[in-house]
């Protein structure tokens, strides 16, 4: 089943957005875009799992 996973859903005024087959594959795009987009964001082990609990199965 395909993932995804909105910005706007960590409270953040963003409009990305992205699908992957895989929690792994999601990761690593939103990780990308965080560095990316969002360098204030620190990717540490709370953070990480707060993203992943934003995570949706479409």
């Amino acid at each position: 089943m395909t993932k995804s996973i909105r910005c706007s859903d960590a409270g953040k005024d963003c409009s990305w957005s992205t699908t992957a087959q895989t929690e792994e594959e999601l990761m690593g795009k939103v990780t990308q875009h965080v560095i990316e987009k969002h360098k204030e964001i620190e990717l540490n082990a709370e953070t990480i799992s707060s993203i992943k609990s934003l995570i949706k199965e479409v």
